[in-house]
């Protein structure tokens, strides 16, 4: 098993605002690498523990199955694994947004087996996992830029911020599943 590095929390100016909705689902204790190994076997188990009918299920028209949550999930800590490897890189190339809805719609996600999916959700997360163990500590205070979808350039974000970023977006989702399909309110721990 591998002893993850201890990365800090991310301060405000490391990240634009909205990001905060997920950063701060994440406790100050420096650890999101052993958290994003942890919760992905308790998010694991507990997608397996629910009725297979409501994977592919919508709570409202228009919304995203759980199953299409999932591959989102995948498709965003693929999106910003590439971010934070690029700015750890020194690449200060702005690089451009992504429109998630359009993504989770040409997904297919609905059609794949449950298996299938965390096949993949496990070789993203070992990839993610390594690839921010392995940066040396200097890369995670660097900086890059997105270009939004209004062709405008957005606040920086650090690879930190990024690594946050991805567990925090897990945790909402996770929490988002637990109130709309299942209507548990969430207080405190989430998985």
């Amino acid at each position: 098993m591998i002893k993850f590095k201890k990365i800090p929390k991310p301060k405000e100016d490391e990240f634009p605002s909205y990001s905060q909705i997920y950063i701060g689902l994440l406790k100050d204790d420096d650890s999101v690498l052993d958290h994003l190994s942890d919760n992905f076997y308790k998010l694991k188990k507990f997608i397996y523990s629910l009725p297979i009918d409501i994977l592919s299920s919508r709570y409202a028209d228009g919304k995203w199955t759980i199953k299409e949550v999932l591959v989102h999930l995948i498709d965003d800590e693929r999106i910003f694994s590439y971010r934070a490897l690029r700015y750890a890189r020194n690449d200060s190339s702005p690089l451009h947004s992504f429109d998630q809805d359009n993504y989770a719609k040409y997904s297919g996600a609905n059609e794949r087996s449950l298996e299938s999916i965390f096949d993949e959700y496990e070789a993203v997360r070992r990839s993610t996992l390594l690839l921010f163990q392995c940066l040396p500590a200097e890369a995670f205070k660097r900086r890059g830029k997105i270009i939004d979808k209004d062709g405008s350039i957005g606040k920086e974000r650090t690879v930190r911020a990024l690594a946050y970023h991805i567990a925090g977006h897990e945790l909402r989702h996770i929490k988002f599943i637990k109130e709309k399909y299942l209507n548990k309110r969430v207080e405190g721990e989430i998985i």
